[in-house]
């Protein structure tokens, strides 16, 4: 019930024409339990792990062409994806649980930039204008279930920072 695309925000660009989607991959197994309430703790009626799937990576960045599902780029990261994305101008803005928001040009998938918030980042990235200048800002702050639940794939991230901070950087012209 967890995996693929899950509740991360994609984008789509109109420029490029192509969705950008923030994607898990990995398996879980899954088992009935007794359903037995108890205050303040999960009410599932089942017991899961995950597993990853590959050795290099659980999420990864995906640029779908919508007309062919082709994928046309690909940006692998070894945890999983849990924020969303941001297209501006010929850029894609996505952040890692591993603390980064990165950048990377639209058409190719090359990561342009990247700066290390200190925390892993959940939230999408948003963009405005002012006075005529573009600016990006993104909330970082780790948390979710995964560490939780997480079986084998909470190993690849309960060692992330917790803590909280607003981000905004002015994009060149």
């Amino acid at each position: 019930f967890l995996g693929g695309k899950n509740q991360m925000p994609m984008a789509y660009s109109p420029k490029t024409g192509l969705f950008y989607v923030p994607t898990n991959e990995w398996g879980m197994e899954i088992w009935n339990e007794p359903i037995t309430y108890k205050k303040g703790a999960a009410y599932l009626g089942a017991g899961f792990t995950i597993k990853p799937l590959f050795d290099d990576h659980i999420g990864s960045l995906r640029a779908i062409n919508p007309k062919t599902g082709k994928v046309e780029w690909e940006v692998k990261n070894e945890a999983p994806l849990w924020g969303g994305v941001l297209t501006a101008g010929d850029l894609v803005f996505w952040g890692t649980p591993e603390g980064y928001l990165k950048a990377a040009d639209a058409k190719t998938g090359k990561v342009v930039w990247q700066f290390q918030t200190g925390s892993g980042v959940v939230a999408p990235p948003i963009t405005w204008t002012e006075g005529g200048e573009q600016y990006v800002s993104v909330v970082s702050g780790w948390g979710g279930a995964v560490p939780l639940w997480g079986g084998e794939v909470a190993k690849k991230v309960n060692f992330l920072e917790q803590g909280g901070s607003v981000w905004t950087f002015k994009l060149m012209k």
